[in-house]
């Protein structure tokens, strides 16, 4: 049963009301401050390297760290574990059928996954991918296949509602110009979630969509937060305020060829994934490397279980009022931030309030990692973790001069798990992020010591300079 409209009676939640009780608590650890440098300068001063249990408000990420319904938690009990043909796998392939409109369901066991199968039977050496913005691993796949990423985001020097839209301009140039015969593939991100988690509109889709038509590029969706996406629509572009968010995804989805998720985003699961598409033949060569990789194509890597959960979050996901609720509590989240001194990106989307740590901290050059910088700090002050979106994610040394290439922006950004943190949660977050803001010109810068070649800021090792 769909939850897009609430009844007609309801009345609306007030502004960042969670809408929704609590039936299971889990407790939370307080690390001293001593603790805290110890942990920080054991894991490298890398955050991704710190664990769980050293961490009081983890603001890493929203994937994977969805607190379920009691709906999803009872969805577990009928999970069907045959290794063939489970109902299971029917259950999830309606439901994805239903929202997306594509005949052919493929289920990973992640979003890397699955961006992994489709753009490596999509890509050849040599090809071009096309991005809004190519997320860190969306790019690693591209780059795997031996081809090229492109990244061709708008550039607004003020907030606009569709921050995360592609450049039209800059895009038809590259379809009509040298790149054009080598273009494979078009990827709007719905969010932008590397361009500060800002929405794609609808007339932007519309028209990279004609731009594809008219030099038969594909068009794919990265929609990993669809549900995301469609709300903002409802609520920045007049002509849809009055559809339902899974109306508009529907058309949103209707548009593309084709799209791969992370359902550990707005499949509010803790695992899982898929591939989508119209397209049966592509649909059986990606069906073919799942089944190298994977597991057989009605589980692709899950439990039986797992797809059942997903099922459900996917309905429940395009609740107006479950969204509404996002949107409000990134929102404040956001202000709160912005009033403690720290300079947001606005407006913010849903999934994320994300700080330009380069404004914050000017005395530091883009090699020194200014978002790396902000986001110890911020952990050091009250074991909050964040996620460093800046040179250490998107940069990389050059392969000819070894110098190090920064990213386009210094991001951090503090992702807001659905359902998990209350108001008093993000509270003790402004607090101490504000404290950091105050002594924001005494923040040390870090330099990379050890380092991968391919997603290097999992694995980094980085020391403070001096």
């Amino acid at each position: 049963m769909e939850t897009d409209r609430p009844p007609a009676e309801a009345q609306p939640a007030p502004p960042f009301m969670e809408p929704f009780r609590i039936k299971s608590v889990e407790p939370i650890p307080f690390p001293t401050r001593d603790q805290r440098q110890a942990t920080l300068a054991h894991a490298g001063y890398n955050l991704f390297r710190v664990p769980a249990r050293q961490v009081t408000i983890d603001l890493l990420t929203d994937s994977g760290t969805s607190a379920m319904s009691a709906a999803q938690w009872s969805a577990l009990m009928s999970g069907d574990e045959s290794y063939a043909g489970a109902e299971s796998f029917e259950r999830f392939e309606s439901v994805v059928r239903d929202l997306t409109g594509y005949d052919e369901v493929l289920p990973v066991h992640q979003g890397r996954a699955a961006e992994r199968i489709l753009l490596g039977a999509v890509l050849r050496p040599g090809d071009v991918s096309i991005s809004n913005t190519h997320f860190d691993t969306t790019r690693a796949s591209v780059e795997a296949a031996g081809a090229h990423a492109v990244d061709l985001p708008v550039d607004h020097a003020t907030p606009v509602p569709f921050g995360g839209d592609m450049d039209l301009n800059a895009l038809a140039t590259r379809l009509r110009g040298a790149d054009g015969p080598d273009a494979r593939c078009v990827v709007l991100t719905i969010t932008n979630n590397a361009g500060g988690g800002q929405p794609v509109g609808m007339t932007n889709v519309e028209a990279v969509r004609r731009l594809c038509d008219e030099h038969d590029v594909l068009l794919l969706l990265d929609a990993s937060r669809f549900a995301e996406n469609a709300y903002l629509i409802t609520q920045r572009d007049p002509d849809y305020a009055h559809h339902s968010p899974r109306d508009i995804a529907r058309v949103v989805f209707s548009m593309a060829d084709g799209c791969w998720a992370s359902l550990k985003k707005d499949g509010i699961g803790n695992i899982g994934g898929l591939i989508a598409l119209r397209d049966p033949d592509l649909a059986r060569r990606c069906r073919e490397l799942l089944v190298a990789t994977e597991g057989f194509p009605t589980y692709g890597g899950l439990a039986g279980r797992d797809l059942d959960v997903l099922a459900q979050g996917l309905i429940e996901v395009t609740d107006p009022r479950y969204l509404r609720y996002r949107a409000e509590a990134a929102h404040w989240f956001g202000s709160q931030l912005a009033q403690a001194g720290l300079p947001i990106l606005r407006p913010t989307g849903c999934h994320a309030v994300y700080v330009d740590a380069a404004a914050l901290l000017p005395q530091l050059e883009a090699h020194e990692l200014p978002a790396t910088s902000l986001a110890n700090e911020i952990y050091l002050a009250g074991a909050i973790r964040v996620t460093d979106l800046g040179t250490l994610v998107f940069g990389r040394a050059d392969p000819d001069t070894g110098h190090e290439e920064p990213a386009p922006r210094e991001l951090v950004r503090f992702a807001l798990p659905r359902r998990v943190y209350t108001k008093s949660h993000l509270e003790y977050v402004v607090q101490h992020a504000g404290g950091v803001a105050a002594r924001a010109q005494r923040l040390p810068g870090y330099r990379i010591s050890e380092q991968s070649p391919t997603l290097r800021h999992f694995t980094a090792v980085l020391k403070p300079w001096g």
